[in-house]
């Protein structure tokens, strides 16, 4: 089915549609076209995620596996790396599916380096972090290219069009899966690529919290974290210039409320307990600062780390910095302010040691500084959801981290569309307004060190949120892939 000339009713003009056409044919002469060949697909057990999570992969290409597809429990997320958030949202729908008795399949698309599906993913996320990081070396680079393709260049269904002729090169991948497993897709080209391959049951977990149509796969049921977004897709607010277009299908959209992880989610009241609690005893207060998958915002968080470093030696603050897999941020760290390594312990690249900290943690004393950093992927994006529980505000800027259930202190965006993610939390009480320079962000720093307030409403809107069912989305999308089969 060609997917990119009709978008929900609304035709795509035929110059969009030559250039998507265009686009697909540049990647084809680029990377090869392979739809078809024919790649063998077998199941093994995730490394870091099968012991708490009983997480498969998913290898294509890789020759016959063992283990059968379980077609009666199995659920496919798939995903792809492009920062850490749709890796983040796909271990959130794993959990949910875990603790809901499914056995979650993991499917990244950008990991069989011999398919044409990987190379074509590969290439648009080495630009994606490019951007990412020149988007914070330049002001220019940022306003002029940046921040307008993330908030209005995504958004239009011009470039849906673009994808969705794209996707036709990645549905090969899952040629040789079993079509009546259901798939959630955490990005939206393992849902298209699903959908071209002819898996029957497909939802689309759309991220953030401003509408865009690069997010859609008509074909599949569109999940949706907020209210606000919904009403935006709903009409496809904006996707064409200033068209008022035909809007998406009632049945073709569904809130659901925040992805999070069945973990956090199972015990955000004793979590944020302990929190008042260690502040009221006069503990140091725990600063978790994770680095995005693009590797960029270093030098916000040098200027965070130089603030706080008095208070770290002074026993009223401890830090966690999490680099992800970017050790040589941390090196650059250490070089830059001095008589942080004084006082910090590296966490480097042992899984063991990270999960034994994070579970001491819980009840146990922290102080100083405590780096993380894995080489594994998983590991490195898993090191945040771990030592959430234990720590008292995240510093991240406003992505998918936007939804977790932890007081958050939000750093200045990369691109326009998570501008969005920051107002949402901070009209849901669990987070900061987004802090767009070094200033307000260390004038939130002390209100969080030096006042009870602020963390104690934030805990208790947490806690409200719960009550309400804000962080419930992660279960019912794996409700929804689930009930589509059984309908």
């Amino acid at each position: 089915m060609d997917r990119s000339s009709v978008i929900f009713g609304n035709p795509i003009s035929d110059a969009d549609q030559r250039k998507a056409e265009r686009s697909k044919r540049k990647f084809a002469r680029r990377f090869g076209d392979d739809s078809n060949v024919i790649y063998p697909a077998r199941l093994r057990k995730n490394e870091c995620l099968n012991e708490p999570l009983n997480v498969w992969d998913i290898r294509v290409g890789e020759g016959e596996g063992e283990v059968p597809f379980d077609r009666e429990k199995g659920l496919i997320v798939g995903n792809i790396r492009m920062g850490f958030g749709h890796y983040r949202i796909s271990i959130a729908m794993a959990s949910a599916a875990h603790a809901l008795g499914y056995i979650p399949y993991w499917m990244d698309l950008n990991s069989f380096p011999q398919t044409t599906c990987t190379k074509v993913i590969g290439a648009q996320n080495d630009l994606y972090s490019l951007g990412s990081r020149l988007s914070q070396k330049s002001k220019l680079f940022n306003k002029i290219v940046w921040e307008p393709m993330n908030y209005e260049g995504f958004r239009q269904l011009s470039y849906n069009a673009s994808d969705q002729k794209n996707a036709e090169l990645m549905a090969t991948v899952y040629r040789n899966i079993p079509k009546d497993i259901p798939v959630i897709g955490t990005h939206v080209w393992p849902a298209q690529a699903a959908l071209h391959a002819g898996m029957k049951y497909v939802v689309n977990a759309i991220p953030d919290n401003w509408p865009m149509a690069l997010h859609l796969a008509e074909g599949s049921v569109h999940t949706i974290q907020t209210r606000q977004s919904w009403m935006g897709y709903r009409i496809l607010n904006g996707m064409q210039k200033k068209d008022v277009l035909k809007p998406m299908p009632a049945d073709a959209l569904v809130y659901t409320g925040h992805y999070v992880d069945h973990e956090l989610v199972a015990n955000i009241e004793s979590d944020c307990a302990a929190r008042l609690s260690r502040k009221d005893r006069g503990e140091p207060m725990r600063f978790l600062l994770t680095i995005g998958g693009a590797g960029a915002q270093r030098e916000l968080f040098a200027a965070v780390i130089r603030y706080l470093l008095p208070a770290v030696k002074e026993k009223r603050a401890a830090l966690y910095v999490n680099v992800g897999d970017y050790k040589n941020v941390w090196d650059e760290l250490q070089k830059d302010i001095p008589g942080l390594g004084e006082v910090s312990t590296l966490h480097s690249n042992d899984w063991a040691d990270t999960c034994a900290f994070a579970e001491k943690a819980l009840t146990g004393p922290v102080e100083g500084v405590h780096a993380f950093w894995h080489e594994n992927i998983f590991e490195a994006v898993y090191c945040t959801n771990l030592l959430m529980r234990s720590c008292d505000v995240l510093l991240t800027k406003p992505s998918e981290l936007a939804f977790y259930p932890v007081p958050k202190l939000f750093l200045k965006r990369i691109g326009g569309h998570e501008r969005w993610g920051a107002i949402h939390s901070a009209e849901m009480g669990d987070g900061t307004l987004e802090c767009r320079d070094v200033g307000h962000t260390l004038q939130m720093v002390d209100l969080f060190l030096n006042e009870r307030e602020t963390l104690a409403q934030m805990c208790q809107c947490i806690v409200q949120n719960k009550a309400a069912g804000l962080y419930d989305g992660a279960y019912k999308a794996v409700e929804l892939a689930m009930a589509l089969k059984n309908k």
